[in-house]
């Protein structure tokens, strides 16, 4: 169940997405602790620390894709041990399976997301097969508004 401060903190992962360089793409994560509502992390996708993020580069989709760091996994790196127990909010995109994997590991309860449309031919199968990853390992995910 999506509640005010479920709403607040997609907002937030919103404007984060905003500070991503790719002209296709913005996605924000936002990591906060469960019980408090503390902010643990922060996380956009694009390219890693010390690597140029050129118009080509971020152009060429089949390049960009290999290069670029999602949001969900800088805003868990950022986190480390404390990402644990806590909630991950992203937006636009749920996670994908690449980042549903590294979630589940780094011991995330619950994820809020924008409900995916399963049937998308660009993002619809990656969804499904995040939604079940998440529901085999026991994390709760509560689909909100974008």
């Amino acid at each position: 169940m999506i509640d005010k401060w479920d709403r607040r903190f997609l907002e937030l992962a919103k404007h984060i997405s905003t500070w991503s360089k790719d002209p296709s793409t913005k996605v924000g994560a936002v990591i906060a602790e469960a019980d408090s509502k503390r902010v643990v992390s922060l996380g956009f996708n694009g390219f890693p620390a010390g690597v140029e993020d050129s118009e080509d580069r971020l152009g060429d989709r089949a390049v960009k894709y290999e290069m670029v760091v999602h949001a969900e996994q800088n805003a868990l790196l950022f986190a480390g041990d404390r990402a644990k127990g806590c909630v991950l909010y992203v937006t636009p995109l749920a996670p994908c399976a690449r980042c549903a994997v590294i979630i589940i590991q780094a011991g995330i309860s619950r994820i809020v997301s924008p409900k995916p449309d399963f049937e998308q031919e660009k993002w619809g199968e990656q969804a499904k097969i995040s939604d079940a990853l998440f529901r085999e390992a026991g994390l709760i995910m509560d689909y909100g508004e974008e």
